[in-house]
C-alpha cells in the first residue's frame, strides 16, 4: 500500500473510514450485499426452524440489520456525504493547515480534537502514524477489526 490509497481509506484523524459499516465502499457493506443475496428468501425456512432452534425466531430483526449494512451510504470524512456521528474538527481543520492527517500539522496536538477517551485513541493514532507513516499504520489496523 501507498501514502496515496491510506490517504483514500483513512480519515484526517486517523479513524480507518473504508473499514467502517456505514462506509460506502467497504468490505462490510459489499458482505452483506453479498449474504443478502445468498440468503434468498431464507425467511420461509427460518420460519421452519424457529420452533427447534429459538435463535431464528430473531430472522427478521436480523435481516432488518443486515439490509442496514448493505444500504451503507458513507463516502468516508474526506467525501460530500459523511454519516459519521463523531462531531471532528479535522474534517476542515486539515484543509486550513495545508495537511492530510492531523499529525503532520504543525499545531498537533491541538486542543481542538476530541475529549477523554477519544482523545486519547487520536494521540495514539496519530502518533502511531506518526512514528511508521499511514501506509504502514493503514496495513497495521487492516489486520484487526475495526470495531
Amino acid at each position: 500500500m501507498d501514502y496515496e490509497e491510506a490517504k483514500s481509506r483513512l480519515a484526517p484523524c486517523g479513524l480507518d473510514c473504508s473499514r467502517c459499516a456505514d462506509y460506502a465502499d467497504g468490505e462490510i457493506k459489499s458482505t452483506s450485499v453479498r449474504l443478502i443475496e445468498l440468503l434468498g428468501n431464507y425467511q420461509r425456512l427460518a420460519k421452519m426452524k424457529s420452533d427447534a432452534v429459538p435463535a431464528f425466531r430473531g430472522y427478521d430483526q436480523f435481516q432488518e440489520v443486515l439490509s442496514s449494512f448493505a444500504g451503507a451510504a458513507c463516502s468516508g470524512c474526506r467525501g460530500d456525504h459523511v454519516l459519521c456521528p463523531t462531531r471532528c474538527e479535522a474534517r476542515t481543520c486539515h484543509k486550513e493547515n495545508k495537511v492530510d492527517f492531523c499529525f503532520q500539522c504543525s499545531k498537533y496536538p491541538c486542543e481542538n480534537q476530541f475529549e477523554g477517551k477519544l482523545r486519547e485513541r487520536w494521540l495514539s493514532i496519530n502518533n502511531r502514524m506518526k512514528e511508521i507513516g499511514p501506509a504502514a499504520y493503514c496495513e497495521e489496523q487492516a489486520k484487526q477489526p475495526r470495531y
